[in-house]
């Protein structure tokens, strides 16, 4: 069997492009390894009607509602290996699982490196977070650090001034600060140290202590890092869509990428902020392109 489209990725840019496929009557094969980005985190926020939600709830109700269609096949597999072929694309899973589709979205999302810092993984996701509009409100009013070595962590400190004003900024040993942003953030109170995190301490996950590699510590409850975000999946070699120079998949304000019949949506086309409804609205629009340039070559075939 053929699919109409081929979705790679369930995260909610997938799983909203699989649903509104499914209402459209298209046949839809919909590949997920389980390996969402957001499970190591306790609750998921800012978006409506599911604020707060545990990651895994919001995938329970999200494959509940997508496979109540039932031209949506789900596969828990990941895909290896995409090509073109004459009517579209051939997929290939890990399983060895062969799939075709006339059109196909990419939706994997990104991968995300940590500073190799003693400790960080028993707070990510709990104390120590990575996106202020995801979990500011939980750190709100609280000493917080902020770790990174990315020059955008001047931008997100101005941000993070509007839950706590009791900030420190870690540069992690890494020169990522002008001189001018170092007097603005001393003009607001904003402490920085430049000498290496090599650990972090604190109990059931609640942070309690940073400390650095000249024997100091400063106490903290919580904080934000900045990861290295990578695609999680690339088939930019074999499609030969254009990717950004950080890695994500350029696409038109609708979702299609520069390669003919290939979509991306969510993380995997670098939809910033990195939050659920960006992700899902993503998703809706390169599913809407999907219907709308299939019904265009659908009338040609009549």
């Amino acid at each position: 069997m053929s699919y109409d489209c081929a979705i790679v990725g369930g995260g909610p840019a997938g799983l909203n492009a699989a649903l509104v496929l499914g209402r459209a009557r298209l046949n839809v094969a919909l590949f997920d390894n389980s390996q969402p980005r957001n499970r190591v985190t306790h609750a998921s926020h800012g978006f409506i009607t599911r604020d707060g939600i545990e990651p895994a709830e919001f995938r329970r109700i999200a494959y509940e509602e997508v496979l109540s269609y039932p031209s949506v096949r789900h596969w828990q597999d990941e895909v290896t290996d995409i090509r073109r072929t004459d009517n579209g694309f051939s997929l290939r899973t890990s399983s060895g699982e062969y799939v075709n589709a006339r059109r196909l979205i990419l939706a994997a999302g990104l991968k995300e490196v940590l500073p190799e810092i003693e400790g960080l993984s028993d707070f990510y996701g709990k104390s120590l977070f990575n996106c202020p509009f995801c979990d500011g409100w939980e750190l709100r009013e609280q000493p917080l650090v902020v770790v990174s070595d990315n020059p955008s962590v001047f931008h997100m400190v101005k941000m993070l001034l509007n839950w706590s004003q009791d900030l420190v900024v870690c540069s992690n040993g890494h020169d990522i600060l002008t001189a001018e942003q170092r007097q603005q953030l001393a003009s607001k109170g904003i402490r920085i140290v430049d000498t290496p995190v090599t650990a972090f301490s604190g109990k059931n996950g609640l942070l309690e202590r940073v400390h650095f590699s000249d024997g100091t510590h400063i106490e903290r409850s919580g904080g934000f890092i900045t990861p290295t975000l990578l695609p999680k999946a690339r088939f930019d070699e074999a499609l030969n869509y254009q990717t950004a120079e950080n890695g994500g998949i350029i696409t038109d304000p609708m979702g299609r990428t520069t390669a003919a019949g290939v979509y991306a949506a969510g993380d995997s086309a670098y939809v910033m902020p990195s939050q659920l409804i960006y992700a899902a609205a993503s998703g809706s629009k390169a599913a809407v392109s999907v219907v709308a340039d299939l019904t265009e070559e659908n009338w040609q075939l009549l």
